[in-house]
């Protein structure tokens, strides 16, 4: 039983650092048709703007879970109408071959400001802690990473699916002339989107750190995982995100445990299985 618990435990906080990462890029691509693939520069620019913060101004970390979101989600806001902007209405191709481009850049600056090595991401004590609950064992630190991935899980979804900006968002990606013409400023909302992904990109990539190890490949890194929980889930979900890195952090969590000499070998070959069946995903638009 305490085996079957704690490999649950470990699929949970995996999932949810997988979800916190990867439902930046869900927001951008399912909802404005974006390719963005250099949604890992933000998850890379919050963790290390954390680390930084903490290690070097001896801000409190709890703090830099608030600030480097917010910070990020500016900085994305002026890539986006700098940059990704002129990239709406073209070809997949061209996204893609820019966000490549960016990728190779922001690691080649972050190598020449920050170096090679892995960059610490110290916690506070009480997260560094193992809490008692009944029976077992958890660190603390991943039942912080569950919490804020399920809380931010409920918050997208009421948020883009029960209010009025969310509807506004929906309406401008459906058909942006006709949201335009009853009077929706249809580049703010996509601007306010794009910042809204990059934040949750950073949130996930503070919390990722302790997972995937900071350093300059840290947007390579967590591509090939953000790719596959958005294959599996399919496009233009963002429930079925949350379902996706559920079941990728099952499989991975369990192969780590039982098969551990193939690695990510397993959840790759799941993977290819699943999409030959289902090329959409799983809870993609048919």
């Amino acid at each position: 039983m305490g085996t079957i618990i704690d490999i649950a435990f470990q699929s949970l906080a995996y999932a949810s650092v997988l979800y916190l990462i990867s439902v930046g890029l869900s927001v951008t691509l399912g909802l404005m048709g974006f390719v963005n693939l250099a949604h890992g520069v933000f998850a890379m620019a919050g963790g290390y703007l954390a680390a930084v913060a903490v290690t070097g101004a001896g801000l409190p970390w709890p703090a830099m879970l608030v600030l480097s979101p917010l910070l990020v989600a500016a900085f994305a806001a002026l890539l986006e109408r700098a940059l990704f902007s002129r990239l709406y209405g073209r070809s997949e191709l061209d996204q893609v071959l820019f966000c490549i481009g960016l990728i190779f850049v922001a690691s080649a600056v972050t190598r020449l400001l920050f170096g090679p090595m892995l960059r610490p991401m110290p916690l506070p004590p009480a997260l560094s802690q193992q809490m008692q609950l009944g029976p077992f064992s958890f660190y603390a630190y991943k039942l912080l990473v569950i919490g804020v991935g399920g809380l931010t899980a409920a918050a997208i979804l009421l948020g883009l699916e029960r209010t009025r900006i969310g509807s506004m968002v929906r309406a401008a990606v459906e058909n942006r002339g006709m949201a335009e013409s009853v009077g929706l400023r249809t580049s703010v909302l996509f601007t306010a989107t794009f910042a809204f992904g990059g934040a949750l990109g950073a949130l996930g990539g503070m919390l990722g750190a302790d997972l995937f190890g900071l350093n300059p490949a840290y947007a390579f890194d967590v591509l090939v995982y953000v790719q596959i929980v958005v294959a599996v889930a399919g496009l233009g979900t963002l429930r079925g995100s949350f379902l996706a890195a559920l079941l990728i952090g099952a499989v991975q969590t369990l192969s780590a445990y039982y098969v551990p000499a193939l690695g990510t070998a397993v959840l790759f070959l799941a993977v290819f299985l699943l999409l030959l069946v289902r090329p959409r995903g799983l809870f993609g638009r048919l």
